[in-house]
């Protein structure tokens, strides 16, 4: 990066969080389940019908399994939900925001604050964070360009100067397109979706963040 930015905001889930691991021993299941889940907040956005990203993954959840013809229980079904609020984060996450100390760092998700607050907590990550910004507040979800808005609004520097970090290819892009600086982290060696917003920064690990 030509210049040190003001301010990084992360996305929360696949990012810093491994979504994975809340369904980790069921991976088909936990494939779908969080494709159904991102589709799931683009199809509300899209129909102004917003639930809350908490009931929007229990709707995905029970549809994935209904599709697979995995026939959860409720006891089970409640289990899974329990564990999106303490998913494993990924390996390099705390050397990573270590690395980063001295900018001030703050997480913009789809997640409701709740759901953040625990997974923050359950990690040991309180005290990398100066702001939690969940999409509650405008009851839009990514990639709107309302949700990337609240980023500036909150942390009071411009999108240009704050560099945007997520792991989800779509994510990167909505959030080139509304004006941040964006780093990409591509764990699994994906290709980037051709939509005219390519990312500034593309890693493998956040750890490579501090290394630009």
């Amino acid at each position: 990066m030509n210049q040190k930015p003001r301010a990084i905001l992360f996305d929360a889930y696949g990012t810093l969080f491994d979504v994975h691991s809340v369904a980790g021993d069921l991976p088909a299941l936990s494939q779908l389940w969080r494709q159904r889940q991102v589709e799931f907040t683009w199809r509300r956005t899209l129909m102004q019908r917003y639930r809350d990203f908490w009931s929007v993954t229990e709707e995905a959840l029970r549809g994935s399994a209904a599709q697979l013809e995995i026939a959860l229980t409720e006891p089970q079904i409640a289990g899974l939900m329990q564990a999106y609020l303490s998913p494993a984060v990924f390996p390099e996450v705390k050397t990573a925001l270590d690395a980063l100390k001295g900018t001030p760092l703050a997480i913009l998700s789809n997640g409701t604050l709740p759901m953040l607050e625990a997974a923050v907590q359950a990690s040991g990550l309180e005290s990398y964070f100066s702001h939690i910004i969940s999409v509650d507040r405008i009851k839009q979800y990514k990639p709107s360009p309302a949700v990337y808005a609240m980023g500036p609004e909150t942390l009071k520097i411009p999108a240009e100067q704050t560099l945007f970090v997520s792991a989800n290819a779509w994510d990167a892009a909505g959030a080139k397109a509304f004006g941040y600086r964006v780093c990409w982290c591509n764990r699994a060696g994906a290709f980037m979706d051709v939509l005219g917003f390519a990312p500034d920064l593309t890693v493998q690990r956040l750890d490579q963040i501090s290394e630009n």
